[in-house]
């Protein structure tokens, strides 16, 4: 969000009108609450420092890299990257990029890894047997 309360990433400014069919609302709806978030400190300094990155996961498969999602048993557990992560150096895998969900924002949140290569069927043996990881999925 810019100083004038425009929807923006980057530099791209989003239409309102777009911004309210996508999220299906009224526009008055969005230019109400942008103007909410402009008019609020902190809310202001939130969303005009929030930014969005390129998330690799649904691409990585094209670019022959590897994917891992891993679902936490509690996702607030401190130690749930640097436990995998570990595994992932052991196995002599490269991490392209690591996305992980904010617990106290996210419903279900996910660990996402993006490896240099696919994931080898031991390593994946070795994550699950992590008492902090209920769950993994590769592809």
């Amino acid at each position: 969000m810019n100083e004038e309360g425009k929807v923006t990433s980057g530099s791209i400014e989003i239409a309102h009108t777009q911004l309210a069919k996508e999220v299906g609302v009224d526009r008055r709806v969005v230019d109400a609450t942008t103007k909410t978030i402009i008019s609020d400190e902190l809310l202001s300094t939130i969303f005009k420092n929030v930014h969005s990155i390129p998330f690799l996961r649904d691409v990585a498969p094209a670019l022959g890299l590897g994917v891992i999602i891993i679902i936490p048993e509690d996702a607030a557990h401190i130690g749930i990257l640097a436990e995998v992560a570990g595994l992932i150096s052991k196995h002599n895998v490269s991490i392209r990029q690591a996305v992980s969900d904010d617990p106290y924002l996210t419903d279900n949140p996910r660990l996402t890894i993006i490896t240099d290569h696919k994931v080898p069927g031991d390593l994946v043996d070795d994550i699950l047997n992590l008492s902090s990881v209920k769950g993994v999925s590769i592809y």
